[in-house]
Parts: structure tokens; sequence; C-alpha cells
């Protein structure tokens, strides 16, 4: 399979490691190695979030005022682990939970003012890793990977 962007062959629907590296590795460490470096990043310019909590303030930020379950779906994040995101974010006052006009059962998520104002400031830094992490890669490359990547998904759901 010439051109592969992995190192397995197929072989009748058998999946054979050709190098060291085991996918489920490699993606463990490119994860690990973004989270390192947006929290560092973010500890840098005086920001005092996780890469969890950073993701559920860039939905709000696209979308504010938003109920929980669909922050879970938007992040793949499960009920329990969203609640505690919340909460933690409540605690830094970068977010609110705010009554559901529409329906008393559910609390809408929406940006404080300090949330509001740290748009700016972590999507700069996020820019600038993402410039920083895809160096050197072409439009085409990141188009099958993320092709491969997005089948992955699926095959996993």
């Amino acid at each position: 399979m010439q051109g592969c962007l992995c190192n397995y062959k197929i072989i009748n629907h058998m999946v054979q490691v050709q190098d060291d590296e085991v996918f489920s590795i490699l993606t463990g460490k490119i994860s690990t190695a973004i989270n390192r470096t947006f929290l560092r990043s973010f500890a840098q310019k005086g920001i005092d979030i996780t890469t969890e909590q950073w993701s559920v303030l860039a939905c709000l930020w696209k979308k504010d005022g938003v109920s929980q379950q669909t922050l879970c779906v938007l992040t793949s994040k499960d009920k329990p682990s969203m609640t505690r995101l919340i909460d933690n974010l409540e605690k830094r006052d970068l977010v609110q939970r705010m009554p559901d006009k529409n329906d008393r059962r559910n609390n809408l998520i929406r940006l404080t003012q300090t949330g509001l104002a740290l748009q700016a400031k972590a999507t700069e830094i996020v820019q600038n890793i993402a410039v920083k992490t895809l160096n050197n890669i072409t439009e085409d490359e990141m188009n099958v990977s993320r092709v491969v990547l997005k089948k992955i998904m699926t095959n996993l759901q």
C-alpha cells in the first residue's frame, strides 16, 4: 500500500503493525503533546483553564446560552464530566447557569463578562499552536487526515 499515511498493511481484513508504532499509542502521544502545549501556553499568558474547559468555552464563544446536553454533544463529554467542567468554570466566574425560560427543568450555560473577555486572548494562543502544529503539512495531507480520522471515529461508534 504505497502512499498510506499509517504504518500498517491490511491483509485479509487484519491489520499488521509494520513498525514499533501502534496507532493508538501514536494518537495518544499526539493528544498528550497537544494538551501539554495548550496548558503551558495558557499558563504563560496567565489563563487558568484546562484544555477541556477551553473546549466548553470555545463552544460558548460560537453560540452562547446553550443547554448542558448540547455542550455534551458538541464536546463528546458525558453528563457527569460536563457537570464537573461547568462547576469549575462557574468557580472561575467564566460561565453561569441560567434557567431556561422555555423549560424550567433545564439550565442554559451562558458566558460571564470574564468568560467573554477571555476569548481573544485564548483564541490567539490556540491559533498560534495550530500554526506551529500544522507547519509543513499540506492542505491535501490535512484533507486526507481529516477523512481518515472521521472514518475511524465512525468505525468506533
